[in-house]
């Protein structure tokens, strides 16, 4: 899919066709809508090819008179009931002399928010301030969604102190993996961000450097959010493993208590079943086998819960 935008009276406007200045919004292309941008729009066919490969880290290269820009941005991959994991995936931003382009595998927030026109004083022939707020957008995006774990993991946590359920541990793994995917390309973008505050690819005014610098603080906030979440996560998980084995040794010890008591009563009433010439003692008393056990049975009762086996 490509779209045209433009900004008229400090509003975005879908156009129906390309023109200079414009924004152009590439999401998830054919192989012909590929070729459009290579042949007609004459981008660079290797930006083009690495805006559209997941495995791509984050990066700016600049090649004759277009510059591409590859960021890593969050995306809600699924949500299932109580079930929410993230990832991230590459958004490949080129800008040429007369227009910038965007292009990404699959619809996102942050891009859907711009062309909603939901974010203000946006004007699309400003290609490296809007490149910036595209930027800023994408940090912030990243802070929404590590402020949502934290609310999902205290959520979790609060259930499992009630209920230790394989789901629910499943899902604090999940979030744990996610906070590994956004820690990874947050550090990769701040590496992008700091080749571009250079100035040395990208030529910025003064408005356009304060503007990175504020991305800058934003991807560092979230670096730092995410470490933090992810070693409470982690503290969290051995916690609760802990706990696990804790009750499973519980468990085993109650187990191993009550097959002692069991297993007296078994060797009585066994030397009681022996053939022996003579017969034994106990064959004049038929009571006393019973008395045995049971007596037997209560002192190692008593020992045993001495010993705390049962709690």
């Amino acid at each position: 899919m490509i779209q045209f935008y433009l900004t008229e009276h400090n509003r975005m406007v879908k156009i129906p066709s390309f023109t200079e200045g414009c924004w152009i919004n590439v999401i998830s292309p054919t192989v012909d809508e590929i070729s459009y941008l290579v042949d007609q729009l004459q981008l660079d066919r290797d930006f083009v090819r690495a805006a559209l490969d997941e495995e791509e880290s984050s990066r700016i290269e600049n090649e004759d008179d277009q510059t591409l820009v590859l960021v890593d941005i969050p995306f809600l991959t699924s949500e299932d009931n109580d079930t929410v994991l993230y990832t991230t995936r590459p958004l490949g931003i080129i800008m040429t002399e007369t227009n910038i382009v965007t292009i990404s595998l699959q619809n996102n927030t942050v891009i859907s928010d711009f062309a909603n026109g939901m974010i203000r004083n946006v004007q699309t022939q400003l290609k490296t301030r809007f490149l910036l707020r595209i930027l800023l957008r994408g940090a912030t995006q990243y802070l929404t969604y590590l402020k949502q774990i934290d609310k999902i993991t205290s959520s979790l946590e609060s259930k499992l102190d009630k209920s230790m359920k394989n789901r629910l541990l499943m899902q604090l793994l999940g979030l744990e993996k996610s906070l590994v995917y956004f820690s990874t390309s947050l550090k990769a973008d701040e590496i992008t961000l700091e080749k571009i505050l250079r100035g040395r690819i990208i030529k910025m005014y003064e408005e356009d450097q304060d503007l990175l610098e504020d991305v800058l603080i934003e991807v560092k906030q979230a670096i730092e959010m995410a470490s933090i979440y992810s070693r409470t996560l982690s503290s969290t998980m051995d916690a609760f493993s802990s706990v696990i084995n804790n009750n499973l040794n519980i468990v085993m010890k109650i187990l191993t208590a009550v097959t002692v008591l069991l297993e007296i009563p078994n060797m009585v009433f066994s030397f009681y079943g022996m053939n022996i010439d003579g017969g034994l003692w106990m064959d004049r008393f038929q009571w006393a086998p019973l008395g045995i056990a049971i007596l037997l049975t209560l002192i190692a009762a008593i020992i045993l819960f001495k010993a705390k086996m049962f709690k």
